[in-house]
């Protein structure tokens, strides 16, 4: 409780309050005024009235416990932002900090598409892989120079494996690296081989440390067809590929991976974290366009 107040104190409440909101009122404690301390009275302790704390405090109280344990506060602002306008659960809420939502967008090439699938998945129980599968990552503790290979890349999150579970999520767990199948005279290797206990699938996971090519859903199908038919357990949903790159076009991703038989997800990662203030600037910027567009929607 303590730390809620220091976290929200009383004059914060009253400025995120609407401008068009009457004046609340500021209550003396009735225990503070007695006939022995009615002297006194004016300097006695005030409480804000309980319609002003509702007001200024929508969110269910688990909420806000979960919220103080951000240390950010322009994340902990937007998550709470994000909770209210998407009505978001705790459970929900807890997922996307897991997700470190607040950092990936500011590295998404589409903020606000993040932002309005953010909307629609409070709205949903049933976890999806898109949902399940975080783009953009943030490797920052690989430490990588400017180039490196696939093999660098590979063999630095192998060292620091539990970071990178971390950034995967709860769900994960690990397999195994460069898991061999043989097709016809020809050996192939998978990278990385993951298994998500919500999904209950396999994870394929194909590293290229330059462009998404459509060639990259091509190879990733062949490894999904294979893993259905000799790695899948009784039980099994069918294995989900991840394609884990540099950097992808919007455009090739789409009509690359759309509509295929195999669930095939491209992600970009990231090994420098974003800077804080550009985080803040362009989620205020983004959130200030879609909050345009359903203006004009409504006309």
């Amino acid at each position: 409780m303590r730390a809620f107040y220091l976290t929200w104190p009383a004059e914060q409440i009253l400025q995120t309050l609407s401008a068009k909101s009457p004046p609340p009122a500021i209550v003396p404690t009735p225990s503070a005024i007695s006939p022995v301390n009615e002297a006194s009275a004016p300097r006695a302790r005030s409480f804000l009235s309980l319609a002003t704390l509702a007001q200024a405090f929508p969110l269910p109280w688990s909420a806000y416990v979960r919220l103080l344990s951000l240390k950010n506060p322009n994340a902990r602002g937007f998550y709470e932002a994000e909770a209210l306008r998407g009505g978001w659960s705790v459970r929900e809420l807890d997922r996307q900090i897991g997700s470190q939502f607040y950092e990936r967008i500011a590295l998404s090439h589409n903020k606000a598409e993040m932002l309005e699938k953010a909307e629609k998945s409070g709205l949903e129980d049933t976890l999806t892989p898109e949902q399940a599968i975080k783009d953009p990552f943030v490797l920052e503790f690989l430490d990588l120079k400017d180039e490196y290979s696939e093999s660098e890349l590979e063999d630095g999150l192998i060292r620091h494996l539990t970071d990178f579970l971390l950034e995967l999520g709860d769900d994960f767990a690990f397999l195994g690296r460069q898991r061999r199948l043989r097709i016809d005279d020809t050996w192939f290797r998978v990278d990385l081989l993951f298994f998500h206990r919500r999904l209950r699938c396999l994870v394929v996971i194909d590293l290229k440390v330059g462009r998404f090519s459509y060639a990259d859903a091509g190879q990733m199908h062949l490894y999904l067809n294979y893993a259905r038919e000799h790695w899948m357990k009784p039980g099994e949903n069918p294995p989900v590929g991840l394609i884990l790159c540099a950097e992808k076009g919007a455009a090739e991703a789409h009509y690359a991976l759309d509509n295929l038989p195999n669930k095939i997800l491209a992600a970009e990662y990231q090994t420098v974290p974003p800077d804080e203030k550009l985080i803040a600037l362009e989620l205020e910027r983004t959130r200030a366009e879609l909050d345009r567009r359903d203006v004009v929607s409504r006309k």
